[in-house]
């Protein structure tokens, strides 16, 4: 947690100190993120709207980051400008927290983790509401909706356990997708046509993820700090 001289400060100083700490990130400094905490903290807590206008100032830039390397972008694109998807982020997030009761991060990381998932949950119910008003199609030919290769996996170590578990690339795929995009299979079919077109194969390879995961439960609890269940294989 942030110190009482935090606390205290004035937003606007509390809104530089934030900017310095970023700049550090971006270039290798260790840096304890105080001040960007103390103005979530201000912002959420304390309702400052100085402060949510800096904290949007701050991370805008690493939610178009965020945006950028979303496995679902090239979709999302067809729908919305990233400008819109980004307020909405921010606007998700406030909103959540408003939910919560005033929700306080014991760390950066916890807050922008939430942010990160409010931008995610926008995305996925974006593509939701255009598809059940029949906007979005299959991906055309020459703008496909495929996840290239520059899109990434989570590198945490509990993904870095379901990639080792899961030696086939497909399975990898839809895995992905499923999971921590939270996509229903004829969404997939839907968004990522181009790559995966035969519903019937993700029910498969799905089935076939459920059942190698379970075999290893014990070594997927143990990455991600749970308990076994009783009776895993």
């Amino acid at each position: 947690m942030f110190s009482d001289a935090l606390h205290d400060m004035d937003t606007r100083t509390l809104i530089e100190g934030c900017i310095r700490e970023l700049q550090s990130y971006k270039r290798g400094e260790p840096s304890n993120g105080d001040y960007s905490l103390a103005l979530f903290h201000r912002a959420l807590m304390q309702r400052d709207s100085l402060a949510w206008e800096g904290l949007q100032q701050c991370f805008a830039q690493l939610m178009y980051q965020w945006l950028y390397c979303h496995p679902l972008r090239r979709v999302a694109y067809r729908l919305e400008s990233d400008e819109n998807y980004v307020a909405q982020g921010f606007a998700r997030f406030w909103q959540a927290t408003t939910d919560r009761q005033q929700i306080a991060f014991p760390a950066l990381g916890a807050a922008l983790k939430y942010l990160r998932v409010s931008l995610h949950a926008v995305i996925v119910d974006t593509l939701r509401t255009y598809a059940r008003s029949s906007i979005v199609g299959l991906p055309d030919g020459d703008e496909p909706g495929t996840l290239s290769c520059e899109d990434e996996y989570e590198t945490g170590e509990l993904w870095q356990t379901i990639r080792y578990l899961l030696p086939d690339e497909r399975q990898r795929r839809v895995a992905y997708l499923l999971y921590h995009c939270g996509l229903k299979p004829r969404e997939i079919v839907q968004f990522c046509g181009q790559e995966f077109n035969d519903i019937e194969e993700i029910y498969r390879l799905r089935r076939n993820i459920i059942d190698r995961l379970r075999r290893n439960a014990d070594l997927l609890c143990k990455r991600s700090g749970f308990a076994s269940p009783p009776g895993a294989a």
